[in-house]
Order: structure tokens, then C-alpha cells, then sequence
């Protein structure tokens, strides 16, 4: 049921998280709902299921996702960072900074697809503007 006929406005922090379409926040953006199919993740539909709207924008229009996937991961680290200095500290007689930047590695290895996946739809979002779907 879309939008328009429920009366409800979609979240677009919950639609991004979700990699739903920015356009009408219902359509599925990715072919696939397993960001850890390492095979094909990253493999869109052309266009939304649900408005059309078409998802190939231009050559190279994606190459901006990097800025994106910086920023998320940088907030990231910086968010493991607190947590770290609050809940363990860190001193300069021991190796609890090596521990971090260690498990903060391990992390973002394996919090890659998903986040790539996001920053893509972030960057979509950037450049559709909402309507719901049906209009």
C-alpha cells in the first residue's frame, strides 16, 4: 500500500537505513536483501519496483559514494572511540589503544558491505527528492 493512500510520510532515516528508494521510500534500491552475498551486493535494480524511478542516473554518478562511506566510517570510528575511552580507557603504560584500532579494524572489515550499500542510497537521496508513490 503506498504512502498516499495510508496518510503516512515515510522516515528517511529508515528508509535509507532499509536502501529503499528516496524517491517514494517503499521500492527496493538493491536486487538482493543479503549485503554479505559478496557476489552480487552491490547489484541494483534500474529502476524502483514501486515509482520507476530510474536508479542508473549517469557514468560515474556513484564514484561520490566514496565521500560518503569516508564520512560513515570516520563516524564510526570516532563513535567506537568514545565508547572505548568510556567504558575501558586508555593509557599511554599499557596497549588498550592497540586493542582499539585492532577491533575498530576488525569492525569496519566486516561492517563494509552494509555500509558501502548505505552510502550508496545516501548519495542517491542526496539527488531525488521525495514523492510518494502514485502521485
Amino acid at each position: 500500500m503506498c504512502a498516499e493512500k495510508t496518510g503516512k510520510r515515510h522516515n528517511v532515516l529508515i528508509s535509507v537505513l532499509q536502501n529503499k528508494c528516496p524517491a517514494c521510500r517503499e521500492g527496493k534500491i538493491f536486487k538482493g536483501n543479503n549485503a554479505y552475498n559478496l557476489k552480487h551486493f552491490m547489484e541494483m535494480n534500474e529502476k524502483c519496483p514501486v515509482c520507476g524511478e530510474n536508479f542508473e542516473r549517469e557514468i560515474g554518478f556513484y564514484y561520490g559514494t566514496g565521500y560518503v562511506s569516508y564520512a560513515l566510517t570516520i563516524a564510526f570510528s570516532v563513535a567506537t572511540f568514545i565508547a572505548w575511552w568510556v567504558i575501558i580507557g586508555f593509557s599511554l603504560y599499557d596497549n588498550r589503544m592497540f586493542w582499539w584500532l585492532g577491533i575498530n579494524a576488525v569492525l569496519l572489515l566486516l561492517l563494509q558491505p552494509p555500509i558501502m550499500r548505505v552510502s550508496r542510497t545516501i548519495w542517491l537521496a542526496f539527488f531525488v527528492r521525495y514523492r510518494p508513490a502514485h502521485q
